[in-house]
């Protein structure tokens, strides 16, 4: 039966970088803790905190696919009744919005089933925030208002003086540079916790590689993304 042992700063960081390197699910290990997260001895407490784990495949379990298949929804398609709602909610939040906040202009449009919604304005880039955090909250509020009185869910795409797109080519590029680093250096990099939007971004990007994948670990919002080689 194989083995590994498993390194993370909690006991469940540990198992799921283990399982994601064996390449099975969490029912098909035995775990066995060998450095527990809540034992610390005083002259450790200012080390980093790193949780050991030993995972062993169990008996039969070895050839198991390493996710299992997703099952693809289709979309509903965005009715131009939800469409006609969600923007006259919108006009309203952003209009009121707007006249409080300053100059500000913004459209509305549809994108098949999307309802893409674009500000801009002289002090709208103070509506970006670090890492877009700003932007991420907005767009969760305006998805809850676009999506008051539809029938349907209604998905909402927000960006503000094209901060999206220009982050976007960002993230395509750091990408490309982490898979040359991860390939040369022949070890896993971890990033800083991203939005699930932005992890996308990277997954996809690299999602053809013949070196290197990408996969995620923790808990949101600290959820961080993984870029290893390619088993």
């Amino acid at each position: 039966m194989k083995s590994i042992i498993s390194e993370g700063k909690t006991s469940n960081e540990a198992i799921e970088n283990g399982i994601k390197e064996l390449g099975v699910s969490r029912s098909d290990v035995d775990v066995k803790v060998l450095e527990n997260e809540d034992k610390r001895s005083f002259y450790s407490i200012l080390s980093p905190r790193i949780v050991k784990v030993e995972l062993t495949v169990k008996e039969g379990r070895e050839n198991v696919e390493e996710r299992p298949k997703t099952v693809i929804k289709e979309e509903k398609e965005l009715t131009e009744d939800n469409y006609n709602l969600a923007k006259e909610d919108l006009s309203k939040f952003l209009d009121s919005f707007s006249s409080a906040f300053g100059e500000l202009s913004y459209e509305i449009n549809k994108n098949n089933n999307l309802v893409e919604v674009n500000i801009t304005g002289e002090n709208s880039s103070k509506l970006i925030g670090y890492r877009g955090d700003i932007i991420n909250a907005l767009q969760t509020v305006i998805s809850a208002i676009a999506n008051k009185r539809t029938s349907d869910r209604v998905r909402i795409s927000l960006d503000i003086c094209d901060y999206k797109s220009k982050r976007e080519n960002t993230l395509k590029e750091l990408a490309r540079k982490l898979e040359k680093t991860v390939l040369r250096t022949k070890k896993k990099v971890v990033l800083e916790p991203m939005t699930a939007y932005e992890r996308k971004i990277l997954h996809t990007e690299l999602q053809n590689s013949k070196g290197v994948t990408t996969y995620s670990i923790g808990e949101e919002p600290h959820r961080k993304l993984v870029v290893d080689i390619k088993k």
